[in-house]
């Protein structure tokens, strides 16, 4: 298969449980808390923020050959947050715990192994582009904000198609030049920012303990599926 094939492939687990934590899988059914989706808008703020510039700054070509405005959410969230906190709103702003190691992964990885800031390029933005659409539509019906407020986090205006876009974005994935332990690297990467992705929803409703053992659990599963290994052999954790 092709290394963006691999990719979705090798992170699948982890999405699925990323869309079951508490938070993802209430959102989706229409439950969409005020507070929590502010706090979430928040940390989404810095993850951004962190992420974006690290990408700017970087030489690393990978990065650069899969960088692109268009994708790019801190202005979006920026507009979003006044809206929900106020002109006032960078004085509000407080990174949860979870954030912090997010953010503070993004920027170990920029000055040690800068490449993979593919793997969280390509979790958090193809999500956005992937499933904004309907995430935005749940929450205009739920928070209902006025025309053309507090939804910016979801806009892509410079993106018309979305599917063209990402079948581009799959192709330059197919054609950065990896090897073999560059591509590895990559996919335990991205699982790790699903990870981290999945601390912050967590955290906002307390859960971070079932949704990572339902992840262990996947893991698990799929693990004896290929070894066919028998009862004396202990599984002992993830990551």
């Amino acid at each position: 298969m092709s290394f963006s094939a691999d990719l979705k492939e090798g992170t699948k687990e982890s999405h699925s449980a990323a869309e079951n934590t508490k938070f993802v899988a209430s959102f989706l059914r229409g439950v969409v808390d005020y507070e929590e989706y502010r706090k979430l808008l928040t940390n989404f703020y810095y993850v951004y923020d962190t992420m974006e510039q690290r990408i700017r700054e970087t030489e690393d070509p990978m990065v650069q050959a899969i960088r692109s405005e268009s994708l790019e959410r801190k202005e979006g969230i920026e507009r979003d947050l006044e809206y929900y906190y106020g002109a006032d709103w960078k004085e509000k702003q407080i990174p949860s715990d979870a954030c912090n190691k997010y953010c503070h992964r993004i920027n170990e990885i920029a000055e040690e192994s800068p490449y993979l800031l593919v793997a969280h390029h390509y979790t958090r933005y193809i999500g956005d582009l992937s499933g904004g659409k309907i995430l935005k539509e749940i929450t205009a019906r739920v928070l209902k904000p006025p025309a053309g407020k507090g939804l910016d986090f979801y806009e892509f205006p410079s993106i018309p198609n979305a599917k063209l876009f990402k079948q581009n974005y799959r192709a330059c994935l197919d054609n950065l030049g990896t090897t073999v332990p560059q591509e590895n690297a990559l996919i335990a990467e991205a699982n790790y920012a699903f990870e981290l992705n999945m601390n912050m929803f967590d955290e906002i409703q307390g859960n971070a303990t079932k949704s990572f053992l339902r992840l262990a659990l996947s893991y698990l599963g799929s693990f004896a599926k290929e070894m066919t290994v028998s009862k004396r052999y202990r599984y002992c954790g993830m990551l």
